[in-house]
């Protein structure tokens, strides 16, 4: 696969790890279709990059099904799904006001891990039905999940959970879809500057950057974008997780 050929949907298009992952697959020649809830951001992304947009909620299988269907009416086929819709809760498991609050835990594990599958599953059926390539390829799904998945911390219990689930899904989702020809990568970012990390301030952004090893600094969205594109190109890479964190690991 190259990435000139590729024709990709990407979840949490509108903003952080996903907009810059639409913006490198764009200048590459990729035909994108951005998939959010932001419908003005997405709308504006998808005109700077010449792609297209569709509003979409991720725990919904009909608004999944409407945006894959919107996607292949757009660019032909689908050929590479890459999932960055995600939300962060900053709760402990018992606090000041007392336990967490379950609707919050089931909101970050239905958007997280629930939303990653659903959209994962619906874009593999799709990528089922392509021209198969010489080695049998027909599509690729990349997932995100966070190192917190392995280094979970104070207040991570809901979120370190949901990006557990998603690395628990990369192997038996790889292979179940082998013989078809689709291969599921999954990426565990550290510390990035997404839209989140911005508004915390520059004091706080340099305390986090000091504990990375190398390089002692926040990672740059484009640098995942980038990776994402590797994985679609790099045809042997097939049930496995990949960091990108500087060497970091949380305690």
């Amino acid at each position: 696969m190259h990435l000139g050929d590729t024709s990709a949907i990407i979840t949490g298009g509108a903003s952080g790890l996903g907009e810059a992952t639409a913006r490198y697959f764009a200048s590459q020649g990729a035909q994108v279709t951005l998939l959010d809830r932001d419908s003005t951001r997405g709308m504006q992304v998808a005109q700077d990059i010449g792609g297209h947009f569709v509003q979409t909620d991720v725990t919904d299988e009909t608004s999944v099904q409407t945006a894959v269907t919107y996607a292949i009416e757009k660019m032909g086929l689908i050929t590479a799904a890459v999932n960055c819709a995600g939300i962060a809760d900053a709760i402990k498991t018992v606090g000041r006001e007392g336990p967490h609050p379950l609707p919050d835990f089931q909101r970050t594990i239905d958007i997280n891990l629930v939303g990653t599958f659903n959209v994962s599953r619906l874009a593999a059926e799709a990528m089922q039905g392509n021209a198969p390539e010489a080695d049998g390829a027909r599509g690729v799904i990349i997932n995100t999940a966070s190192i917190a998945a392995f280094d979970g911390q104070k207040g991570q219990v809901a979120y370190a959970a949901s990006k557990g689930g998603v690395v628990g899904l990369c192997l038996p989702m790889a292979r179940d879809l082998a013989k078809t020809g689709i291969r599921v990568m999954t990426i565990a970012p550290g510390i990035f500057m997404t839209p989140m990390l911005a508004g915390l301030g520059e004091d706080v952004q340099s305390q986090l950057a000091a504990d990375v090893p190398c390089p002692p600094r926040l990672g740059d969205p484009a640098e995942y974008g980038r990776l994402a594109g590797f994985i679609v190109e790099c045809g042997y890479l097939n049930g496995e997780v990949i960091r990108i964190d500087g060497a970091l690991r949380m305690r």
